[in-house]
């Protein structure tokens, strides 16, 4: 029953689901850059800015989630900066290495977060 439920919700829902424009696969460092860096006369910049802040946020909740405080590396100050300019501050960085470009874009921002916000043990 529970199983039945579960496909009638994602069969109702399936158009919330929409893959959406090509530049929306973050397949590496350089398509989250580009996500990140959507000009607002763009008519998908609402939606790119939306995803790079939910994939950029939920890749730090799944660190928080999954690292016991001991074993973390990213530690950032209290209060926290502003969701903007951390990612702001990651697209900066990652535009000056142009060897991150083709690597993992999870990856990038954890080495991006390791060196800005290092923990203080």
């Amino acid at each position: 029953m529970r199983m039945l439920f579960t496909a009638a919700l994602l069969a109702l829902a399936s158009p919330a689901f929409a893959a959406g424009p090509p530049q929306f696969q973050v397949r590496d460092t350089a398509d989250y850059v580009a996500l990140c860096t959507t000009p607002p006369s763009d008519e998908n910049y609402t939606s790119a800015i939306a995803f790079c802040h939910g994939f950029g946020v939920g890749a730090y909740h799944y660190y928080a989630a999954t690292t016991a405080q001991a074993d973390r590396f990213v530690c950032p100050p209290d209060p926290a900066p502003k969701r903007s300019a951390v990612i702001n501050g990651f697209v900066t960085w990652a535009k000056t290495r142009p060897d991150v470009m083709k690597t993992s874009a999870v990856d990038s921002i954890f080495v991006y977060l390791s060196g800005a916000y290092p923990c203080k043990k």
